[in-house]
């Protein structure tokens, strides 16, 4: 029977799903209330591309009945514990938690370890998170260091570490064995938490060295007494409630999802923890598999869970009171204090997960591309075209190159064009770049892309897909997007195709074409910026490119210099009346000229001054040109110069 029909004939009572594969390998395991219609899910309605994909690895559905939804939890913890199941999220992986080792020797070693040996070692924690004991080991090497070599030996000299404070060199004789468990008992002490203690006892001795004028030793406890108090409070969040609580944040996007955990112990953030995982299943399913896998009896919950989105708190907090014997609340925030901490969760796991697409790749969105357009094969690598110019002028096109949905900056090009002769035409300017690309690309036998993306509608997909098929390039498929309404237009096609506006699909088209055309200004700019001249003003004596620069910001075109006060002018740019009213006549003379030039030709500005500065040689100064999108900060990763083919 067809996965879909044992979905339809599963009982409506609660239980445990399995799903196979064709080896018969046990590929997911779920809970649900009512079987029947969690499984009948899968197979109806619109689904994104992660269930899908479940879904088409699926051979064969089972299931085990249980009493009760609490019932079924457990058992689909057991079991997913048991088979780890590939499209389930498992935390775990057969690891134990990190813990302090203290061990059992004359001259003892400090150091992390997962593995518990019963040979009189001491071990402390487990703590919150790794991060918290990274911060504990390199506070001891600082302040308390112990020997750091694996196995101990008779040595002449110490090593460097010795040299640099960070050993106590007991292989050379340089402390004594009282003195060294000295040190053992100060960091077992801050190892357990008794700071206050180890403070006041620090305090104690460096009084008494103060007495005995040891001031160097003074100094050095002095240090540590300020190292710790700084340990203390360092990179932790404070607000002196000293309720246990944990807040549990998490961002989901496709099987992608993030899980943050923020620990308050005794008012404090005690610890951070971030996990990357793999969800298949339902949001929830997510969720509740999370708990059950992050909480058990060597950590437990705290009283209070506060959590970022609706679960099942009741079942969630049953589970914590059988099964880990204690009680706790999974509940949303209320309170400014509890919603800013919150917040902070939140954006750790977006953030994290963001990251997690610009490396990783979008494997999901580009399947779902693939069908949404009609490819025959998966646009692994996308290159996407845009064009950028002022009024003809600095006409230029960018290439980018996209692997798996992630920027591959390495194959970034630009082209400034050489056909147009200073004309304004977009689908001519498309022609020569794809042109110049692609046949670039056959000539030397470099790889081409799966998908080739226009920034436009039908005229520019219709140049770029001539110019492919007079390359003998018809296999490789062409889109547009048309920035107004996000719409996605093919060759030849009567009307666009319009996608979900929170798809994965239409994310990589959008990431790719706003990249094309960050990287098309970006050029353009610079270019601009480099012919930036005013010869009218220039040619004057006293005003040099610097001042004409300064007096063309100020004003902003010729004509308004023309019809300005000598006395305005001076003043803005710092120069004396006489020279002013030079700069005065000299930008209505040009300004003249310009209007004389466009009576002449019949040529008419498409807007105030533009034709005046274009005559000048360059856009208004300090404003955006038409279709030149000016965004700060973005050309700080364009490629070397040498990447750019003219």
């Amino acid at each position: 029977m067809q996965p879909k029909a044992v979905a339809r004939s599963a009982p409506e009572s609660p239980g445990v799903y399995l799903m196979r594969d064709a080896e018969g390998t046990i590929i997911y395991v779920g809970k649900a209330k009512v079987l029947k219609n969690r499984l009948s899910s899968y197979f109806t309605g619109r689904k994104d591309t992660k269930t899908r994909l479940l879904v088409s690895r699926i051979a064969s559905i089972e299931w085990i009945l249980t009493a009760t939804e609490y019932e079924a939890l457990l058992l689909e913890n057991e079991l997913i514990k048991k088979w780890a199941p590939k499209y389930n999220i498992n935390l775990k992986d057969g690891k134990t938690y990190p813990v302090i080792r203290v061990t059992n020797e004359d001259f003892p070693r400090v150091f992390r370890t997962r593995r518990i040996v019963d040979d009189g070692s001491r071990y402390f924690g487990p703590f919150p998170s790794a991060e918290i004991i990274d911060q504990y080991l390199d506070l001891v090497k600082r302040l308390f260091p112990l020997r750091r070599c694996r196995e101990m030996r008779k040595r002449e000299a110490p090593c460097m570490y010795w040299h640099i404070g960070r050993c106590a060199a007991p292989c050379a004789g340089k402390v004594t064995r009282e003195a060294y468990a000295e040190r053992v008992a100060e960091v077992e002490r801050l190892l357990s938490g008794d700071t206050e203690g180890l403070l006041s006892d620090l305090r104690e001795r460096m009084a008494d060295a103060s007495r005995e004028l040891a001031f160097e030793k003074a100094a050095g406890l002095r240090d540590a007494i300020a190292a710790v108090e700084g340990f203390r409070g360092d990179n932790r969040v404070v607000d002196f409630d000293p309720e246990s609580r944990d807040y549990l944040a998490w961002a989901i996007d496709g099987s992608l999802a993030d899980f943050t955990v923020f620990s308050m112990r005794g008012g404090r953030l005690a610890g951070r923890d971030l996990f990357r995982v793999r969800a298949f299943g339902s949001a929830e399913e997510a969720i509740e598999s999370f708990v059950t896998s992050y909480y058990d009896r060597e950590r437990p919950p705290p009283p209070t869970v506060y959590v970022s989105g609706e679960l099942d708190a009741a079942l969630l907090s049953e589970w914590a009171r059988r099964e880990l014997g204690v009680e706790a609340a999974f509940t949303l925030p209320e309170g400014k204090r509890h919603e800013a901490a919150m917040a902070m969760a939140v954006h750790n796991a977006k953030e994290d997960l963001a990251k997690r697409r610009r490396e990783a790749g979008d494997v999901e969105a580009l399947e779902e591309l693939r069908k949404a357009l009609g490819l025959e094969v998966l646009p692994a690598r996308i290159e996407g075209f845009d064009i950028a110019h002022l009024s003809g002028k600095h006409t230029v096109a960018s290439l980018v190159s996209f692997r798996d949905g992630v920027p591959d900056k390495k194959n970034y090009r630009h082209f400034r064009m050489r056909s147009l002769g200073g004309r304004i035409d977009d689908f001519a300017s498309m022609r020569e770049a794809v042109g110049r690309r692609y046949s670039g690309l056959l000539n030397e036998g470099a790889e081409l892309p799966d998908l080739v993306l226009v920034d436009g509608g039908l005229g520019q997909v219709n140049a770029a897909r001539g110019v492919l098929d007079a390359l003998e390039l018809s296999d490789i498929p062409v889109a547009g997007l048309a920035k107004e309404n996000e719409e996605v237009w093919l060759p030849g096609a009567e009307a666009a195709i319009a996608l979900a506006h929170d798809s994965a699909a239409l994310r990589v088209l959008v990431a790719v074409r706003d990249e094309t055309h960050r990287f098309a200004t970006g050029l353009s700019r610079r270019l601009r910026e480099k012919e930036l001249r005013f010869p009218a003003l220039e040619d004057l004596e006293g005003i040099g490119p610097g001042r004409a620069a300064k007096l063309m910001k100020a004003f902003g075109s010729l004509e308004a210099l023309a019809a300005t006060e000598p006395g305005v002018i001076a003043k803005a740019g710092g120069i004396p009346g006489p020279l002013a009213a030079a700069v005065k006549a000299a930008a209505a003379a040009a300004a003249e000229e310009t209007r004389f030039r466009e009576r002449r030709h019949g040529a008419q500005p498409d807007a105030p001054g533009e034709a005046l500065h274009a005559a000048e040689g360059s856009a208004p100064y300090g404003g955006a040109p038409d279709g030149v999108d000016h965004e700060a900060g973005h050309d700080a990763d364009l490629p070397e110069p040498g990447s750019t083919r003219d």
